[in-house]
Order: structure tokens, then sequence, then C-alpha cells
């Protein structure tokens, strides 16, 4: 199967298709995928056979690459969210699962790197869930 998706930052500066599918979905908790994202771990899909197509806003996308490391981040250079990028000299696309817009059918496929798991992700499925900020914003306004 050949699949096709959309994706975009979270202004919509940058929008991009994947086409084609995806190899892995992992759930990254390494430091450096920690400090990307801001959370518990970085949601990446992996394909080594997809193509990306920039619709808008290439010229809008920056790219970090850790010193002495493998480690790539890309990214909009106006809101700062974490766009898909061209690893291993081309032969790895990288999609962070959050920039796509369009649903994807499969779940992560393992945990990696727990081992580095921040102290607080633990037993996270314990704690309760809302469906919406359980506390009123500053006017009452829902976010």
């Amino acid at each position: 199967m050949n699949a096709k998706h959309s994706g975009s930052c979270l202004c919509g500066t940058v929008k991009f298709s994947v086409s084609g599918d995806f190899d892995a979905f992992f759930l990254c908790h390494c430091s450096r995928c920690r400090k990307d994202t801001g959370s518990a771990h970085g949601a990446n899909l992996f394909s080594g056979t997809a193509r990306i197509d920039w619709i808008a806003g290439h010229d809008r996308i920056s790219l970090f690459q850790v010193p002495h490391s493998q480690h790539v981040r890309s990214f909009c250079s106006v809101c700062g969210s974490a766009l898909p990028s061209m690893q291993m000299d081309g032969a790895l696309l990288v999609v962070p699962a959050g920039s796509l817009d369009s649903a994807i059918a499969m779940r992560p496929d393992a945990h990696i790197f727990a081992g580095s798991r921040a102290a607080w992700d633990w037993n996270l499925a314990e704690i309760p869930a809302f469906e919406a900020l359980p506390v009123a914003g500053p006017k009452g306004d829902d976010q």
C-alpha cells in the first residue's frame, strides 16, 4: 500500500505531504528527544522509502544538529513546531507524528531509550484524564 499523508506546523506556514509507508513508529525517551519536545518523549515515524514534498514554507524550515551526533531536529522558524527531516545522508525520513494533519492507522511499535525516561514518567495511565483543561483559563475562557 502506498499511503499519502499531509502535515503542517502549528502556524500553518510550512505544509508538506508524505507519499509512502512508514516502517516504524517509536516513542523515544532519550534526553535529546525530551529536550526537542519539552515532553516525556518524541513520537516519530520512520521510513526508508517514503517521499516528502514541501507544499509551502520550505524557506521557513530550520535545521539543528547536535554537534558530534546524528541527532537532527527540523522545525518551523516562525512557530517552532517540529517538522520532518531527512537523516542518515538522505536514507531515512523521520516525521514527528504530531506534525501530521491526516490520521495514521499504525500505533507506536515500541518505547526506545526507556532507560533514559524522565523521573516523573511512570504509570501515567493511572492519573486522571480530562477531555479539556480541567481549570478555566484566566478569563474563564476555554483553551
